[in-house]
């Protein structure tokens, strides 16, 4: 990674120039907002997956922080394929960050103003030993602490501060001895993962939390699409935590794995994972990032 260039402050520099000194406002008080985005291998080189939609959250997530970004969304679109161009990587991730670089004793940062870094990652390096679980399936519970409340931040912006929540449930999970959390609402209802979208299939519907104490995911939103398009009915509502003992199947939805499906929910084993509707969704999925569905060019993003 060290001869890799990163996107920093308008310029493509070496690795090892991507710093910032502790005392910043974004390293004391978690106020870096961020994205994760996938690139994939395609017959005409890599490609980002929906680079529109993910750059579009980045700029909503800083609008309701009141953060003033140094380029428009095209310049950061073409800053982050020029710099997975750079990379000579076929497939993996980018993460995205907006950040005050100002030392900063105050809970309010010196300015409005912030600066915008891109890093590329292959698989290897993003996911390490989960990539074994992202190809198969996992276990998970249910976590008792609960997803953040709409009314206490803005759960619509991917600000570093707001993943402490996540974290805790996932750790909690692991302790318990589970792969991942499920995250209720504070109202009792399911959310979601510690950083991934759920979804249950009963009686062959698709169902989803709705939107509102949950994350705009792009890849929910992209399953929910393609579902619709191949005649699975789908819902996105308020589902009881009842469900995940009644669903035929139960899957995790996210960047790094666009389907993770669940095999142990709680102490319930589920049988055929992943089930039929998960295996269908899943191979449309691949099919589509690979460039072999002209139905949804428009989601892929050259950067050759």
């Amino acid at each position: 990674m060290n001869k890799r260039v990163v996107y920093l402050g308008g310029e493509y520099r070496p690795w090892d120039e991507a710093k910032v000194h502790i005392m910043c406002h974004s390293f004391g008080r978690g106020s870096a907002i961020f994205e994760v985005i996938g690139f994939h291998g395609t017959g005409s080189g890599p490609a980002v997956f929906r680079l529109d939609e993910y750059v579009s959250r980045f700029f909503r997530s800083a609008s309701l922080l009141e953060m003033d970004p140094p380029l428009t969304p095209e310049g950061l679109q073409e800053a982050i394929l020029q710099t997975v161009k750079r990379s000579g990587l076929r497939s993996g991730f980018i993460k995205v960050f907006g950040f005050y670089p100002e030392i900063s004793f105050k809970i309010l940062p010196p300015q409005q103003r912030f600066q915008v870094a891109v890093f590329v990652f292959s698989p290897e390096e993003a996911l390490g030993d989960q990539q074994e679980s992202v190809n198969g399936s996992v276990t998970a519970c249910v976590s008792r602490w609960r997803r953040l409340d709409p009314q206490t931040v803005p759960v619509e912006a991917k600000v570093a501060a707001n993943y402490v929540n996540g974290m805790a449930a996932r750790m909690e999970s692991r302790e318990r001895g589970f792969d991942y959390a499920v995250l209720l609402d504070t109202q009792g209802f399911l959310a979601e993962g510690g950083t991934e979208s759920l979804f249950l299939v009963r009686e062959g519907r698709l169902l989803t939390p709705s939107l509102g104490t949950v994350l705009q995911s792009v890849t929910r939103k992209s399953l929910l699409a393609v579902a619709e398009e191949m005649g699975i009915e789908t819902f996105a509502g308020r589902l009881s935590p009842g469900l995940l003992e009644e669903a035929e199947e139960i899957f995790f939805s996210g960047t790094s794995a666009k389907l993770l499906p669940v095999r142990q929910a709680g102490d319930r084993v589920l049988e055929d994972v992943p089930g039929p509707v998960t295996r269908r969704l899943a191979e449309r999925m691949a099919t589509i990032t690979s460039g072999r569905d002209s139905r949804f060019q428009e989601w892929l993003f050259p950067a050759s």
